[in-house]
This record gives structure tokens, sequence and C-alpha cells, in this order.
């Protein structure tokens, strides 16, 4: 059994859009969202994630990340889509 509350205030457009998901997941309200919440904090915790490197390979990842994108078309269709809750929450 749960124990602690956790109390906010969402718009009902917000709410709505939860309640829309959580119902296409068959979760409720409280559910769904405990569990989004939970998968982000640890997304965020992960990314905080330190790891060391020798001067040789900090070198290499350097590179890998100031060299150019390479094209990917599908990524370029993925990134010009519309998201279809952009326009309820704007």
């Amino acid at each position: 059994m749960r124990a602690a509350a956790i109390n906010l205030r969402a718009l009902p457009e917000q709410r709505d859009l939860i309640d829309q998901a959580a119902n296409v997941l068959g979760k409720n309200r409280s559910d769904f969202m405990l569990e989004a919440a939970c998968e982000r904090a640890q997304s965020v915790l992960l990314d905080q994630v330190f790891f060391g490197l020798d001067a040789e390979k900090f070198q290499q990842f350097m590179a890998m990340l100031d060299s150019p994108a390479t094209a990917n078309e599908g990524l370029d269709r993925l990134m010009n889509l519309k998201a279809p809750w952009s326009s309820n929450l704007a």
C-alpha cells in the first residue's frame, strides 16, 4: 500500500491527455502518472552518471561529438512531424 501522497494541479487539457493515455494502457491516472514520473526521474538521474576517459579516448569522443551529423532521411522526417499533443498544451 502506498503511504506518501503527491498532489499537483494541472490544466484540464493536461488532465484529459493523461487520462486518455492512461486509458490506452488500461491504467488509472495515478498509476500512469506515477509510472511516467518514475521513468523520467530515472532517466534524469542516469544522465548524471559520471564516466571517465583517458586522454586519447576523450579526444576520440570529442571528435565524434564535433563531427557533422550524417544524413538520415527517416530522422529528418520524424523531426518534422508535429506532436499530436503540442497544440493542446501550448
